[in-house]
């Protein structure tokens, strides 16, 4: 991330799909937030889209929290900077917490759940977008088998994801109340997959595994993987597609006005009425 700032070519058209994205869900929330923080701000993405955002009138201030300092420049005023894994706010002192696509970083992804959680009031929101599960399937994919057929063994060269449905769970362990996932899948189209690599590099989401033997990728390897990409993931006009899949988790920190499920046999309305069908009763055995 430091590297794609230095260079002043950050790549940052889906950090800024989905900071609209959030700017959007917040207008849904008949809420005012007076104190929110964006852990981390990389490029002002949420500040812009919330200018861009007629009457959005949700938040009241917003602390841009930055973790390498490579970005101050485009930071406001209210800027602090530290570890994600060791976010430096008081116990319930937030309103609204916000984080775009950073936590696929994380070694500790539940903790870090858990340093938000901390952070916030009672009745606190939490909004976090991730890349999930198929990000980058088709690279991946072609990575690992260049490497074994040039080389006779792969490693990964792309970081791993987390499953995008697992996070409500994850947010639950971490004391989110009513959590909430929504995964949008996102295809960006390249004239060929090196464009795709610039774009990566330019994004500052380049593979961040640590390997012990630390073999650089060899460019025979590179291009038997460019190769199979372009025989398999080009679409009829020639350019190929790359898969980033963008999963949203909301979660409140908990409070006793919220909502409860009820405990089972406590239900108020038939499920019949509900859809508006004719209940019928099942007569004899049930088949197995």
């Amino acid at each position: 991330m430091k590297r794609a700032a230095r260079r002043g070519t950050f790549a940052a058209f889906l950090r800024d799909r989905a900071a609209e994205d959030a700017v959007d869900r917040l207008l849904t929330i008949l809420r005012h937030f007076p104190v929110a923080v964006e852990a981390p701000n990389h490029d002002g993405a949420l500040k812009n889209a919330i200018s861009r955002a007629a009457g959005f009138q949700s938040i009241g201030t917003l602390i841009e929290f930055d973790t390498t300092g490579a970005f101050a420049h485009s930071a406001s005023s209210l800027l602090c900077k530290g570890e994600l894994e060791r976010l430096p706010f008081a116990d319930e002192s937030v309103d609204l917490a916000v984080s775009l696509l950073a936590l696929h970083w994380t070694n500790d992804l539940v903790g870090v759940l858990v340093q938000f959680r901390r952070m916030l009031r009672p009745d606190g929101l939490f909004l976090g977008t991730m890349f999930t599960g198929q990000t980058l399937t088709e690279l991946r994919q072609c990575l690992l088998e260049a490497e074994a057929e040039v080389t006779g063994g792969a490693a990964p060269r792309v970081s791993p994801f987390a499953d995008g449905p697992d996070l409500a769970m994850l947010a639950s362990r971490a004391g989110l109340a009513l959590p909430v996932v929504d995964i949008d899948r996102v295809t960006v189209r390249y004239a060929h997959p090196l464009e795709l690599l610039r774009d990566l590099r330019a994004m500052g989401e380049t593979n961040a595994l640590r390997r012990e033997d630390r073999r650089p990728l060899r460019r025979d390897v590179l291009m038997r993987a460019m190769a199979l990409y372009q025989a398999r993931f080009s679409e009829a006009d020639g350019r190929v597609r790359a898969t980033f899949e963008m999963s949203t988790l909301t979660g409140w920190a908990p409070h006793p006005d919220q909502q409860k499920p009820l405990r089972p046999g406590q239900a108020r309305t038939r499920l019949a009425d509900a859809l508006g069908v004719t209940e019928h009763k099942l007569s004899g055995d049930l088949p197995d």
